[in-house]
């Protein structure tokens, strides 16, 4: 089967999905409308949202030794075993915190502060929670900040490029698992290999947060110190953040109650409902797999379902790039302007930066608003985009990032919208 440009799911399929997930096809007020910012915030299954309220309306505390406090540890100790299913890891530790973003900053200075190096590898592409931590601590302790480039062609960074950066004297290598302007993946096992032949000890912290409900992540491929995800970008619930570090990572001296093992992270008692939310995503995933997979073994499922996760979001990337015989796809409207095209849909992620001729950005934005569909602005003046957007030359894009619980019928009235909004400019 050619799967370069992906395979949809049955239009059953399709219907199941949408079922179990809050605000598809309409907004909180019911009128009808596409949801195109997952990048964003993305969808939220039902199941998570249900399954926060109950674990949090609990006032016991995790901490004690009665029955209803076991049952919130169970709670935990399942969504713990659940992010190591999420990214194929075993021994360290998972650190629960209220961002993805704080946890990259705690990671960071973990690292910065304690390992020897006089120098810091990163990217031009890396979210703000990355960057900027990189940054603070490089000038904070005197060390060397070298930044990889963007390749404008490819919407990402080469491996070449970031690892000619590292060498014997780099105590720390941070990188993104995908861009979120362009969509664009970065070869995360061939990074890691590259970068540990150069210099065996370096650390490596990899962002996740964009790319994980979207694509396999394998530790056991990509064995790095640490890794973040954020469930409100997965199908979760905002108000967490959630971090996976190795062995060494996890006893570098960190902000940590005194009484608590060296490769503890956690501060404060624990929110059970972090957890329970994480097992939702895991089981809906699973679920998912089932349909595709035949085994009993809960990665194998997980795998399954975000592999054909991957192949229906390829499809509805390619749907709406090159459209069909009946509807023009966006790189055959008159009036648009695809940034950072890249032909391998494999390479990418479900996201899409365009122009829209005679309408600026955030014109554009307002534009689709007025006729149902969401979509977000990238602009220079932003500190979530100025840096990535620089580095391609490009002073702003309206960014499109649909979800896998999307159909091609989605994506054809996006395609008919973005089509009177040229006629129109």
């Amino acid at each position: 089967m050619d799967v370069s440009r992906g395979v949809f799911f049955s239009d059953e399929l399709m219907q199941e999905i949408k079922s179990r997930f809050h605000y598809v096809d309409s907004d909180p007020a019911k009128r009808e409308r596409l949801y195109f910012d997952n990048a964003g915030g993305s969808f939220r299954l039902k199941k998570a949202v249900e399954q926060f309220a109950k674990a949090d309306s609990i006032p016991d505390n995790p901490e004690r030794i009665h029955q209803t406090a076991l049952s919130l540890q169970k709670m935990q100790a399942a969504g713990t075993a659940d992010v190591r299913i999420i990214l194929n890891a075993t021994g360290g530790s998972v650190y629960s915190s209220l961002t993805a973003s704080a946890a990259m900053f705690d990671m960071v200075r973990a690292v910065a502060e304690n390992v020897r190096g006089t120098n810091m590898v990163t990217t031009v592409l890396e979210h703000p929670s990355a960057f900027d931590a990189m940054t603070l601590y490089a000038e904070k302790l005197g060390k060397e900040l070298r930044v990889a480039k963007s390749n404008p062609v490819t919407g990402g960074v080469d491996v070449e490029e970031i690892a000619r950066l590292v060498d014997s004297d780099t105590c720390l290598l941070n990188v993104m698992y995908a861009s979120n302007i362009s969509g664009a993946k970065l070869d995360i096992e061939s990074i890691v290999k590259q970068a540990r032949q150069i210099n065996p000890d370096v650390y490596i912290l990899v962002d996740a947060v964009q790319h994980a409900p979207h694509g396999v992540i394998d530790l056991q491929k990509t064995p790095v110190d640490g890794i973040n995800i954020a469930p409100y970008k997965f199908f979760g619930c905002r108000g967490s953040g959630i971090s996976w570090l190795s062995d060494r990572a996890s006893i570098l001296p960190h902000h940590k109650l005194g009484g608590k093992k060296a490769n503890f992270w956690d501060l404060g008692s624990a929110a059970p409902w972090q957890f329970s939310v994480v097992t939702e995503i895991v089981d809906y995933v699973c679920w998912l797999g089932a349909k595709f997979v035949d085994s009993d073994d809960r990665r194998a499922l997980f795998v399954g379902g975000i592999n054909q996760i991957a192949l229906h979001e390829r499809a509805l990337l390619s749907r709406m790039l090159n459209g069909t015989a009946e509807i023009a796809g966006l790189r055959g409207l008159n009036g648009v302007k695809v940034f950072l095209d890249y032909e391998d849909l494999s390479k990418r992620d479900l996201i899409v930066a365009i122009g829209i001729d005679k309408l600026d950005h955030t014109e554009a934005v307002r534009e689709y608003e007025k006729r149902g569909v969401i979509v977000y602005e990238r602009a220079a003046s932003s500190i979530y985009s100025k840096r990535m957007l620089e580095s391609f030359d490009m002073d702003g894009a309206v960014r499109i990032s649909p979800l896998h619980c999307n159909s091609a019928q989605d994506i054809d009235k996006f395609l008919q919208v973005t089509a009177q909004l040229c006629k129109a400019a």
